[in-house]
């Protein structure tokens, strides 16, 4: 009889990088669809930019440092992607590629490469975005079937009169590219579930939080509904908030991680200087999420309850 030794893991399945990074770009594809239909070629051109610069930054960086070409895995391309998501389609297009260029080599590959940043590399790019550039940031244009505006409008969290909850819902108020459209992050949320990318844990508990947070300061159910359909929110919370090397990996300290999400959001909209705080709020719980796997007791493996002290 013979044995056979390996490191771990132990337990393996058919997910690798690339597969997982695929979901997530078929998952992102109706709010990418939604954003270019609503805001016309534009948006397409920020997008197309902002995922073309990512995968360029990360192919040059890894021949300059003589590493393997990893661009294969698309977790690149899901990083451009994003970035150009979570931007006003007003933006340059030089914007976008400066937030693409950060993200892939200052926040992913100087911390090691993929799996080894320790803040989501778009949410980090969109912060640097805003403060370096926070008019063209936050400047959203109105929107129309097909139809933009010249002028910017107020987005529905620095201005909710007029704006009803089935605007909110299908697209027909201002924002960042990917964020307007509702209906299309739930169908990307559905996609992620059911191909088993993401668990429902972070998502739901993150809006979930927001909500009830949300009910307690204001006392308004309406404003509180209002309050997870606008903004980034919810596109935080499926696309960001679940990022596998940014969000803990136990189910009590993502519960902890979604929960500080979700406050910290509200905090920041009620009360702070920006109209927005999804952003910061993901990239504080980034930064918390090694402590809570940390500190939080873990189940150990093959324990299923507490020892008995046996008696002498």
């Amino acid at each position: 009889m013979s044995l056979i030794l390996s490191s771990a893991p132990h337990i393996r399945t058919g997910n690798t990088t690339a597969r997982l990074m695929g979901n997530v770009l078929i998952a992102l594809a109706p709010c990418a669809a939604a954003g270019v239909y609503f805001f016309g070629l534009r948006a397409a051109i920020v997008l197309a930019v902002s995922t073309a610069s990512a995968v360029l930054a990360e192919f040059v960086w890894q021949k300059l440092a003589r590493q393997k070409v990893r661009i294969s895995d698309l977790s690149a391309a899901v990083t451009g992607l994003l970035i150009g998501l979570i931007v006003s389609p007003t933006v340059p297009w030089w914007t976008v590629m400066i937030g693409s260029f950060f993200a892939i080599i200052v926040v992913k590959q100087l911390f090691g490469g993929v799996g080894d940043n320790f803040l989501n590399p778009a949410l980090a790019a969109r912060a640097v975005l805003l403060a370096s550039w926070p008019t063209r940031l936050t400047s959203h244009p109105a929107v129309g079937f097909n139809v933009v505006d010249t002028a910017s409008s107020a987005t529905p969290l620095a201005s909710m009169k007029g704006i009803s909850l089935n605007d909110l819902l299908f697209g027909q108020v201002g924002g960042a590219i990917g964020e307007t459209c509702k209906i299309a992050i739930l169908v990307g949320l559905l996609y992620l579930l059911i191909t088993r990318t993401i668990s429902w844990r972070i998502p739901v508990i993150t809006v979930g939080s927001a909500f009830l947070f949300n009910l307690a300061v204001s006392g308004s159910l309406n404003d509180s509904i209002t309050c997870i359909l606008s903004g980034g929110l919810l596109f935080g919370a499926v696309f960001m908030a679940t990022d596998y090397a940014t969000s803990p990996m136990q189910s009590y300290a993502q519960t902890i991680y979604s929960v500080l999400i979700g406050v910290i959001t509200v905090v920041i909209r009620r009360w702070g200087v920006y109209p927005e705080g999804v952003t910061y709020a993901i990239l504080i719980a980034n930064i918390v999420a090694p402590l809570l796997d940390r500190f939080i007791p873990q189940k150990i493996y093959g324990v299923t309850g507490k020892k008995k002290e046996v008696k002498a």
